[in-house]
């Protein structure tokens, strides 16, 4: 059977149903939930030298992005335990078939991430068929295979069970985001990778990095080199080979990096490489509006960012900005009276610049939502609002025409250790938003990861498994998502014990954010 046969596919997607929590019928354990399944009731067994074939794809992946992913899912698969069993000669299944229409691998916003997968029941050389537009859906069919299998204790071999197995896919958003914070605490590479690995396995596909702030500059600039004077430490950088290490790994895994540079406030770490950024010694923000100076550095910055953050967007921050320093500073003070402007005009005036910047270096501006409060008409057009400070103000913006991405602080800050994954899984990014030209500006969501009390010793079991709550609200269809979040938490307990089996230090489902185990008993009932 082809794929082709299969795009009429409208099978309803089977969820489990909640007795205190365990299943009553057999369980979809899939996350995030596809948007179309069906599934039978036979069972097949991996060969142990699973295939790859991809004589009838377009795709040449000459990059190795295919072959790449398909090595590291037969690892996923494959590293919780030893087979030493013996495939049976029947219903064996022997590799994966992939075919891919689009001819190169470029990765941006809005690259098709949909696939179709197909799993027979049986047959003499039995192979399951993937068909995606790009390689990045290809990718995302991966990990939809790799939770289908499952390890027989008595065989010891690797089955998938339920076939054939019949998914139509594609995401809800095209933007699906992750923000790591860099600038509060330092995390070392292996730590950022391993944070990309685990997005990967829920389908997201934007990490924010928020690489500098107030605290330190760890980034390699080399327009203006003395800026990582700002580190915590001489070994705490990222040099831009570093940089462009993150992209690359992130990119073979279909997931974009967002840079971000917060101006002009939130930006006392400047000043240690280059003291004239400050408005005073004793009053470091703002950036000092009144200088050249800081807008040849940020365009510095955003030269030497485009060489290495490929992504279509750049993220200028522009929230929290206390403008006493420009009032209180008297050579700021002089310059705004001789350009008749007041702390709130001068603060316009540097958003305004610094997006034009931005767009000079053909760079498209994601701005925190105080921009738009504050003068959201001046904006660009360009522009796309990042909500954080609360609700209702994402149907504002797409009432105005600009995009917007949703992240409210009350729902999905995972630094707030409070926000239970209940919460993130019902937070809902259209809420109040019904115009369906209205809806299609909000681009997507994502779950913030702020660093004040987290390092490369508790990063991954704050983010995990509430931001996989949120990345199936951002990918499955409204329909499949349930609408009481107890229908899902055993498929999530699941999936939790999933990560942890994969080596990702996901904390309990059943607490609060990074809590511990609350007793002796399966990952299940955690």
């Amino acid at each position: 059977m082809s794929l082709r046969e299969m795009s009429g596919i409208g099978a309803a997607v089977v969820a489990g149903v909640l007795v205190g929590f365990s299943l009553i019928v057999d369980g979809l354990n899939l996350w995030p939930m596809p948007a179309s399944v069906s599934y039978g009731s036979r069972t097949l067994y991996f060969s142990k030298d699973l295939q790859l074939r991809t004589e009838e794809s377009n795709y040449s992946d000459v990059s190795g992005i295919l072959k790449d992913g398909f090595s590291r899912m037969i690892d996923v698969i494959q590293t919780t335990h030893v087979v030493d069993g013996n495939v049976p000669s029947s219903g064996a299944l022997h590799g994966l078939h992939v075919r891919i229409f689009s001819l190169d691998d470029e990765l941006n916003f809005g690259t098709d991430e949909t696939y179709k997968l197909f799993i027979p029941e049986s047959g003499d050389d039995t192979y399951a068929y993937i068909e995606a537009q790009t390689v990045y859906g290809a990718l995302h069919a991966f990990e939809t295979f790799s939770q289908l299998c499952i390890f027989n204790f008595d065989t010891r071999i690797y089955e998938i069970h339920s076939a054939p197995w019949k998914i139509v896919d594609g995401p809800r958003f095209p933007y699906r985001g992750l923000l790591i914070d860099t600038s509060r605490h330092f995390l070392p590479l292996p730590i950022i990778k391993k944070v990309i690995d685990s997005m990967s396995f829920t389908k997201l596909n934007v990490l924010h990095w928020h690489i500098v702030d107030r605290e330190s500059f760890p980034i390699q600039t080399p327009s203006y080199p003395n800026l990582w004077k700002g580190a915590y430490s001489y070994s705490e950088r990222y040099t831009v080979d570093d940089a462009q290490e993150i992209v690359q790994y992130a990119k073979i895994r279909g997931i974009n990096v967002l840079a971000e540079i917060d101006v002009p406030g939130h930006a006392h770490s400047w000043g240690f490489g280059y003291p004239s950024l400050w408005p005073a010694v004793d009053c470091p923000e703002p950036l000092d509006v009144s200088k050249e100076f800081a807008f040849q550095v940020l365009d510095g910055i955003l030269s030497d960012f485009k060489k290495i953050f490929k992504f279509k967007f750049v993220h200028l921050g522009g929230d929290e900005v206390n403008t006493t320093c420009w009032t209180t500073t008297p050579h700021i003070s002089k310059w705004l009276k001789e350009h008749h402007m007041n702390a709130s005009d001068a603060y316009t005036y540097f958003v305004l610049r610094a997006q034009k910047i931005a767009l000079s270096h053909d760079y498209e501006v994601i701005n925190w939502e105080e921009t738009f409060n504050n003068f959201g008409e001046k904006l660009s057009r360009k522009t796309v609002i990042h909500n954080w400070l609360g609700r209702g103000v994402a149907e504002k913006v797409v009432a105005s025409g600009l995009r917007c991405i949703v992240s409210n602080q009350d729902k999905w800050y995972l630094d707030h250790l409070d926000a239970t994954w209940e919460g993130f899984y019902m937070n809902e990014p259209l809420e109040n938003i019904t115009k369906p030209e209205q809806q299609k500006l909000v681009l997507g969501g994502e779950v913030c990861m702020w660093g004040e009390t987290v390092d490369a010793s508790d990063i991954e079991q704050t983010i995990w498994p509430r931001a996989a709550a949120a990345a199936e609200r951002l990918w499955s269809p409204i329909g499949k998502l349930a609408t009481n979040p107890n229908q899902v938490a055993t498929r999530l307990a699941h999936f939790r014990c999933l990560l942890n089996q994969r080596g990702v230090a996901a904390a309990p489902l059943f607490g609060l954010g990074r809590a511990i185990p609350p007793h002796q008993d399966s990952c299940m009932r955690q």
